[in-house]
């Protein structure tokens, strides 16, 4: 069955299952959805709320419904012409109740004797910090050694610290707790003490990386995925995360082998800003953060980029521009690179040693190190596209500091084997870009913070129309079948959210007098954490008429978001050491916004340029579900959302007033219900669904308006290989500016042929339109012939 558009479903056992989804199947039939996509369903961590840590790789999750569910959402959805996509999770399993991950138990057990002791990359050696055993990162300090006992409560004596439980070797249990630990495989260390015996998803200590290298490894953690593909239950993947594995590549072209040439394949790639997807890979394309930042930046305005800078800079130092970003990130990644992945860089270092038999210095070895996995701008460098890059950080490392060139020598020569350093290197150096930019940096930088997204580039204020076309073209020539999307799972905005605070690039001014009012009257706690904050409050405040106060959940959801935020930045409090006066201080500060009048004056703001935003949302949408590749509607985004970062955007969705909606749509205003949204995207998804050939694999030809107000509109045409467009899409842009001038004379071609406008249900002859008439209902056009 074609692939025309997907629609993200975050599964959790205790309010989403699988049988959830198959009662949902008619909703997104009507919508205009192809595919139900499905977060990850084998089974996870007891009340796990996402799935990414995955216990047990042999079984779809009980929780959801099992392997029965499976097949009868399968069936529902296959019955209405459409299809499923599974999300899939190779590179780590969780291990945060040992118990419940049966491979991991037995590694316990049996340490090395373990048949499942090489599915997991562990450190075995005898210089391992832990004296050959498994450093497991759980107590507080060394003294809590004294705190263990043995549980004998049930059927096997279990070492227990707290409520941790770790299993006992058969024979090893006849004395004291202390002893009793000493003699195990593996050594319970304090999570501060830099001993990891194993490598993780990035930081994660709960995440333990497992080898799809191994054959076996393989084998045993698809075989599951192998079954739904012969039983024909699923019709795509999504890859999470492969960056992390040994080898994607040659993962990748065993996956294809197993899921056969036509199912859809795509993979979480983070794309550094210049980087290249490499067209070797067998997949359809990336999970589509490129297109998000391309999409959502042709509506930033870059004329807002100075004054916004001057805001930031006199505020905060933050002048956001791309020397100053880059300063920051190259720090952060030192720094990150140093400490909480400071094992794997430690792992890394001594596998360089050992292959190269180099004589330069402990010290030297890992600043050098450090420093080139710092200067590293993508996730990491083995991929085709990028030959030769590697080589070219380590050039420039050496001309910095010519005192390592020893030991830049021995990097050189450990990449060159391709042995174990060569591999822990790409996977270093993806682990620290994500620890020390998603997940520190875009919380310390505060400009415009709507562009501080996975994949995003902060430094860049807006995208212009010639490299948003050139990009689509692109999309559309090389990745027709990549997902594009706008929201995700992981995104630390949604959609809308980033939409209205995009807005502020267009009123920076106005901006940055606001703030100054607020700041007098309700002083942040924090230059940084203000400005970021001020920015996420005005991109989620109500503006339905309701008082922020009275919103259910909206004063504990900022609250928990503004925790979060700070202790990811980590400069006056952080996970592992918690300022408690300086949180304290930020709820006050929070709290005393919403109540008082600052947040009166917020949400009067927010209110007069709401329509500006709802005008943006309805334009990127539109050019997402109409642009090349198969765009992904998230949960619940096709109405009006006001998601922040994970947790928040995972929460659940209320069907039956979505259901309601779309039963009575007609042609609604724009508003604060979301109503035209939905309208958009029903209307698009099902124009897709009609004329795949237009979309997955047609043409992609720009449209650009004449006139005065020319500059406001961005569109495109598409159409089938080989015949005149026969779908333009249309959006207005940076509408603060055209509602103080108008569009005036501006007017935009259509081909010749009567053209109907699907929302409105207009239509126009081919020739010279005036876009005042074509835009005096919605924002945007969907024009067929």
């Amino acid at each position: 069955m074609s692939i025309t558009a997907t629609y993200r479903l975050q599964l959790r056992g205790d309010c989403f299952t699988l049988a959830d989804a198959a009662a949902v199947a008619d909703y997104l039939d009507d919508l205009g959805i192809s595919h139900a996509y499905l977060s990850p369903i084998l089974t996870a961590t007891t009340g796990s709320t996402h799935g990414y840590d995955v216990t047990d790789v042999t079984r779809v999750s009980p929780a959801l419904g099992g392997r029965e569910a499976l097949a009868a959402l399968s069936r529902e959805v296959r019955g209405r012409g459409m299809g499923l996509v599974v999300d899939l999770v190779p590179n780590h399993v969780g291990v945060a109740n040992p118990r419940e991950n049966p491979w991991w138990w037995d590694v316990l057990t049996h340490g090395r004797r373990s048949e499942y002791a090489e599915f997991f990359d562990i450190d075995w050696s005898d210089d391992n910090g832990a004296g050959g055993r498994l450093a497991l990162p759980v107590l507080g300090s060394d003294a809590d050694l004294e705190s263990l006992t043995v549980d004998r409560s049930g059927p096997e004596p279990l070492l227990a610290f707290y409520e941790h439980r770790f299993p006992i070797t058969p024979g090893t249990d006849a004395a004291e707790p202390t002893a009793v630990h000493d003699a195990q495989s593996y050594r319970l260390v304090p999570w501060d003490s830099g001993l990891i015996g194993y490598r993780r998803f990035f930081a994660v200590s709960e995440l333990a990386g497992i080898r799809q290298e191994d054959p076996r490894v393989f084998e045993a953690s698809h075989r599951e995925l192998r079954s739904w593909v012969a039983d024909e239950l699923i019709d795509g993947v999504r890859i999470d995360h492969p960056d992390g594995l040994s080898d994607p590549a040659e993962y990748l072209d065993r996956l294809r082998g197993l899921i056969g040439a036509d199912r859809w394949l795509v993979i979480e790639k983070i794309l550094g800003h210049t980087e290249p997807l490499d067209d070797h890979l067998p997949i359809a394309g990336t999970t589509g953060y490129d297109a998000l930042a391309e999409v959502g930046g042709v509506f930033v305005d870059a004329s807002g980029a100075p004054a916004l800078t001057a805001l930031s800079a006199s505020r905060t130092g933050d002048r956001g521009d791309a020397t100053w970003i880059h300063e920051h990130e190259t720090a952060i990644k030192r720094d990150v690179a140093g400490t909480i992945l400071a094992p794997e860089v430690r792992r890394l270092v001594r596998a360089i040693r050992a292959e190269t038999g180099t004589d330069c210095s402990d010290t030297d070895l890992r600043d050098a190190v450090v420093d080139v996995v710092a200067a590293m701008p993508v996730y990491r460098s083995d991929y085709s596209p990028l030959a030769g890059l590697a080589k070219r950080v380590i050039g420039d490392v050496l001309r910095r500091e010519p005192q390592w060139s020893d030991a830049l020598s021995a990097l050189g020569a450990a990449l060159i084997a391709g042995g174990e350093a060569a591999t822990r290197f790409q996977q270093v150096c993806g682990a620290v870009m994500a620890k020390s930019v998603e997940d520190c940096l875009f919380y310390r930088t505060a400009r415009l913070v709507s562009l501080q997204e996975v994949g995003g580039n902060p430094a860049n204020v807006g995208v212009s129309p010639a490299e948003f076309h050139l990009a689509a073209a692109e999309r559309a020539t090389r990745w027709p079948r990549a997902m594009t999307t706008l929201s995700t799972h992981d995104t630390k905005r949604g959609e809308d959210v980033r939409a209205r605070i995009g807005i502020l690039s267009q009123v920076p001014d106005l901006w940055a007098e606001c703030v100054d009012q607020w700041e007098r009257i309700a002083p942040s706690p924090d230059p940084v954490t203000g400005l970021f904050l001020w920015q996420n409050l005005f991109g989620v405040w109500p503006v339905d008429g309701r008082a922020a106060a009275d919103v259910p959940d909206f004063r504990e959801r900022v609250h928990a978001y503004a925790e979060k935020a700070v202790r990811e930045a980590g400069t006056r409090t952080s996970w592992h050491d918690v300022n408690e006066d300086f949180e304290r201080d930020l709820h006050s500060w929070l709290d005393t916004v919403i109540d008082g009048t600052v947040g009166k004056a917020l949400g009067s703001l927010c209110t007069q340029l709401a329509p500006h935003a709802w005008s943006d949302s309805l334009g990127q949408k539109l050019l997402q579900l109409c642009g090349p590749g198969i765009p992904d509607v998230y949960q619940g985004t096709e109405l009006w959302e006001d998601s922040l970062v994970d947790p928040d955007n995972r929460r659940p969705v209320d069907y039956d007033i979505r259901r309601s909606l779309l039963a009575g749509l007609g042609t609604p205003p724009v508003d604060a219900t979301g109503a035209a949204k939905m309208h958009i995207v029903r209307t698009a998804l099902r124009l897709r669904r009609e004329r795949p050939d237009s979309f997955v694999g047609g043409t992609y030809t720009p449209v650009f308006a004449s006139g005065t107000a020319a500059e406001h509109l961005i569109g495109f045409a598409r159409g089938r290989q080989g015949s005149a467009p026969d779908v333009v899409a249309l959006a207005t842009r940076h509408t603060v500016g055209l509602e103080q001038r108008g569009w005036g004379d501006t007017t935009v071609p259509l081909p010749d042929g009567t053209w109907t406008d699907l929302l409105t249900s207009q239509t126009y002859t081919g020739g010279r339109i005036d876009t005042a008439t074509l835009f005096a209902r919605y924002p945007v056009a969907l024009l067929t012939l």
